[in-house]
This record gives C-alpha cells, structure tokens and sequence, in this order.
C-alpha cells in the first residue's frame, strides 16, 4: 500500500493496514499524482500533519485535508490475524498459524508480543501528542457507502471499490474472557470507532476540533 496524494482535489491518504487499504489504492491511485512508496507508505497523521502537508503547501500552494478508515478493532486484529496465516510465509516470523485467534490475542496483549502480533495500532496512527485525532475526515470501514460519497464528490466522478486480498478462511472464535482484555487494553480505539458509528459512519475530528 502507498499513501497517496491528489493535489488537484486537496487530498492525502492516509493508509491504516487492514481497513481496506488495497482496494482504496487501486480506485484512487490512476488519480494520484503524488505517490510515496516504501518505507513511507505507511506514514501516520503526525508525520504527515509535522512534515507532509506543510511540504505540499509550500511547494504546491494545496492545502491537504487527510483521509483514512478505521475498522471495528476486534475485527481489524482478527483480519491481522487471518492474514498472517498464510501458507507463503509459513518460514518467516510474522506467520500466526501455529497460533489460535484466541492465543494471537493473548500474545498481542502481553508484557512482550511476539514478533507475528506486533501489528501497531489504528488509534496511534490517527493521533498526535496527547491524543488528539490529527485526521480531517475519518470513515468507519462498516460504512463504505460512506467513503464512497465523499470520494465521489471530491472527484466529482463515481469512485466504487472492489474487494481485494481477501485473507484465508480460519477459525477465529475468541473468548468472552479474552474479549474484555482487549476491550480494556484498546479502550479509546473502540471507543472511537462507536463515536464513528453513532454519527453514521463519518467523523471530521480536527474540524470538530477547531470549532471549539
């Protein structure tokens, strides 16, 4: 996934892994016309808000507004985890199919996460000093219709998504018991994404923050 900018529309992608990323990239990028690659594809709202749109300001005189997806957490670990099951990387250490959904939870919220459940966090990648959201306009992943809307207007064209990198099918029950932990342990992204659902699926944090 690169992140990708539409200087033309005012707008920056912002890529959280596991929220649909790929399919976003393959409608949005014939329309970029700005692309970071690499080790910069995956840069937060805190280094984009530090050092990616006042670059862009400067040289292009645009004035981004970032846009980025966030899926339920359980959901967004448990596609994590089911992605990482793969036959390919059987040999590497980010493979979790020796692991249970159950015991890849466990592991994720221990003292010390095994390399296959280091897998960042979505409320880390939105936020700044002290937690305040740094993303202009936020889309719950349940709410496609949502982004679609938006993108749409921006582009002033139809913009639609198709599914990609579909994850093997695997079991992934998790306890009632394991479930609180989370649920404790990530406390403000699942607080977040309720926020995100109670407003039909769209959030604009740092216009809500400024107005107040």
């Amino acid at each position: 996934m690169n992140m990708l900018i539409f200087t033309p529309q005012a707008l920056a992608f912002v890529a959280i892994p596991k929220t649909g990323t790929t399919a976003i990239e393959q409608a949005l990028r014939p329309h970029a016309d700005i692309v970071f690659r690499g080790a910069r594809k995956h840069i937060s709202t805190k280094r984009f808000h530090r050092k990616v749109r006042p670059f862009i300001s400067e040289t292009f005189d645009v004035a981004l507004e970032s846009f980025a997806v966030l899926r339920e957490p359980e959901d967004q670990i448990r596609s994590w985890y089911k992605y990482r099951t793969r036959d390919e990387i059987r040999d590497k250490p980010e493979y979790s199919g020796h692991l249970t959904f159950e015991e890849f939870v466990e592991a994720l919220l221990s003292e010390t996460p095994p390399p296959c459940t280091q897998i960042g966090s979505q409320l880390r990648m939105l936020s700044g000093r002290g937690g305040r959201l740094l993303i202009d306009h936020l889309f719950a992943y349940e709410r496609w219709d949502r982004l679609e809307t938006f993108l749409s207007d921006r582009f002033e064209q139809r913009i639609t998504f198709e599914p990609r990198n579909v994850s093997p099918q695997v079991p992934t029950e998790l306890s009632e018991q394991t479930r609180a932990r989370l649920r404790v342990a990530r406390a403000a992204e699942f607080d977040l994404h309720a926020r995100l659902m109670e407003s039909d699926g769209k959030l604009a944090p740092r216009q809500a923050k400024a107005a107040v």
